[in-house]
């Protein structure tokens, strides 16, 4: 790989991962609004929850659909076309008067983001060596990040002083720009890929490819793992954390917003620091299996602390959002087991396995809090969000035991 062809790489990649960013901030902003989306258009658990599972279901449902995309056409076009999409549904979101269009954009919103994550790691993959695959995507995930860090602290800020709408409307602009620069600069191969002199499959032929996907070995395993990983930490992160911080332990919607914001640095920090672990550890399997325990361990003590001391939500939003960075490498293992005339579809296959079951998880924690008569005051008890809390650990302890069947795949091969 020549100095020049690196450059061009990390511009290329660089460039997707700032549009990233709206991805990140559309997708976790529930949480510092969700009760005040909750009194304005005097809706509950259940109705917040379902609103913020439509973003998921609408990025799953693109998935395979744009792995074809992927492979077809290429992720140029195909991000450039759907962040077009993204940006019509976040302008539906921001204007709509009532919840049912709320939904509707977010939907949309889901859709058009949908392709984000993988369409980096496409490029990633062509561009860049496969022992750089996990720290180049770690890369991306921790610039798209910044969005959620908007979505805490600064987010709460501004609220207060302009409006959500105002915010998000600035936000849907900057999506519009993002979705032209990755047109103007994103390149899908370098120059001499084999990916820019092929012969593009037939409906067929893609259609065998994606059935080969399936087949593939092993997969089920991760795919279990994957389903219910980010599911259950950005239910807690993404959705309810803010809400329990101020409900139960009593913090201003700013104060919940800085602990959220100290836990999106730290899940930054986790996937600077445990994104190049496999080159180091030539593990991917078993640092995903350690982390993912660690989380349920977080969730269990939650669920089982009663009238916890006030450090301890602070520590454990924190703490899981460091440890959550594990996740990453449960794509790169999944990474390992596709050619590279298959990565667009089977990745977009690993990634609908993800999002929808952020989806599923955070429509059903809406249904377990609604399950609980609301204190005095109209809040959740604390028991009902330790009930939540307990049933994710339950569920993330029966997915890694089912993963740990799967074979590990080395980032380096055996030397012979």
């Amino acid at each position: 790989m020549t100095p020049s062809t690196r450059r061009q790489g990390l511009t290329v990649v660089g460039t997707l991962a700032i549009a990233y960013m709206a991805s990140h901030f559309f997708r976790a902003s529930n949480v510092t609004i969700g009760l005040d989306l909750m009194r304005d258009l005097h809706i509950g658990p259940e109705a917040l929850g379902a609103l913020t599972g439509a973003f998921f279901f609408g990025f799953s449902a693109m998935q395979l659909p744009c792995g074809f995309f992927f492979d077809r056409y290429g992720p140029r076009l195909t991000v450039f076309g759907m962040l077009v999409l993204a940006t019509i549904g976040g302008a539906v979101f921001t204007l709509a008067p009532d919840w049912p269009v709320l939904v509707a954009g977010r939907a949309l919103m889901g859709a058009g983001f949908g392709v984000m994550l993988i369409g980096s790691m496409v490029v990633i993959a062509r561009w860049f060596p496969p022992e750089w695959f996990s720290t180049m995507s770690s890369l991306v995930m921790s610039i798209g990040l910044i969005g959620n860090l908007m979505a805490t602290s600064p987010l709460a800020w501004g609220i207060e002083v302009v409006g959500w709408r105002w915010v998000f409307g600035g936000v849907v602009v900057f999506t519009g720009l993002a979705s032209l620069a990755v047109l103007a600069i994103v390149r899908d191969a370098p120059p001499g890929h084999p990916f820019l002199a092929r012969q593009p499959e037939s409906a067929r032929e893609m259609l065998a490819g994606l059935a080969e996907v399936f087949r593939t070995r092993h997969l089920p395993f991760i795919l279990v793992l994957n389903f219910t990983n980010y599911a259950c930490t950005f239910t807690l992160q993404g959705l309810w954390g803010g809400a329990w911080l101020r409900e139960v332990h009593g913090m201003t919607p700013v104060e919940s917003g800085h602990v959220l914001l100290a836990a999106v640095v730290a899940y930054q920090v986790g996937i600077l620091t445990i994104g190049p672990l496999d080159r180091v550890l030539n593990t991917r399997k078993w640092i995903a299996f350690t982390g993912t325990l660690a989380v349920a361990g977080i969730m269990g003590t939650l669920a089982l602390w009663d009238r916890a001391p006030a450090w301890l939500p602070v520590a454990a939003i924190v703490g899981i959002g460091f440890v959550s960075a594990s996740s990453t490498m449960v794509m790169a293992h999944a990474r390992g087991l596709f050619p590279d005339r298959l990565i667009g579809r089977g990745m977009a296959t690993v990634n609908a396995t993800v999002m929808l079951g952020v989806a599923c998880m955070q429509t059903l924690s809406g249904l377990i809090l609604g399950w609980f008569e609301p204190v005095a005051s109209g809040a959740r008890s604390e028991v009902a969000y330790r009930s939540l809390f307990g049933f994710m650990a339950v569920v993330l302890v029966v997915a890694v035991s089912v993963y740990v069947r799967a074979p590990d795949v080395k980032p380096k091969p055996a030397q012979r």
